[in-house]
């Protein structure tokens, strides 16, 4: 019945959702090969609720309050960002190109634009971006290490600092890599 990710995680759910949730459960158990007409199935369950007792859903009503309570990991601003993949570091040099030659060009357009062309490319031509991804990533696997082994508060107060002139001359050295590679291509 349901579709997309089983991982995603469920929002906050109210009362009578948690209370349709068991009456489904109760309805798979009784009737094991049967369809629900949802239409049909929604009606009896509002009927069912409305006749429910206030200490019935009480219950339901608990549940629903502990689940607005629950609280989900807070991302850390001091951890390291994930890097992009072969593909978006593509994007990256190409989407000015394709934005100065097709000013009127949406966001999707633009993003099928570039998809064309990443698969138009040549195994070659990937290669640099796939080596870049690479390097990149290495970097990232480094720096979460650190990040891990200081511990995700000293890593934020003590680590951001120090770490980033040395992160800022590394990416100014690839860049200028970078440039001494892009002339020789052209």
């Amino acid at each position: 019945m349901g579709k997309g990710d089983p991982n995603k995680p469920r929002g906050k759910m109210s009362s009578y959702a948690l209370f349709v949730q068991t009456c489904q459960e109760e309805h798979k158990k009784k009737h094991l090969d049967s369809s629900i007409n949802f239409v049909e199935f929604s009606k009896r369950c509002l009927e069912r609720w409305k006749t429910t007792s206030a200490k019935e859903k009480l219950k339901f009503e608990d549940k629903a309050k502990s689940d607005k309570d629950k609280k989900g990991k807070k991302k850390d601003r001091n951890a390291p960002k994930r890097p992009p993949s072969a593909f978006f570091l593509f994007c990256s040099e190409h989407r000015p190109k394709i934005k100065s030659g097709h000013p009127g060009l949406f966001v999707v357009e633009t993003a099928k634009k570039l998809g064309e062309m990443w698969f138009g490319q040549s195994a070659k031509d990937k290669q640099t971006y796939e080596q870049k991804a690479v390097k990149l990533e290495e970097r990232y696997e480094k720096g979460i290490a650190a990040y891990r082994a200081k511990g995700k508060s000293e890593a934020g107060k003590k680590g951001s600092k120090k770490n980033k002139p040395e992160d800022e001359e590394e990416e100014e050295e690839e860049d200028e890599d970078e440039g001494e590679e892009g002339e020789d291509e052209e």
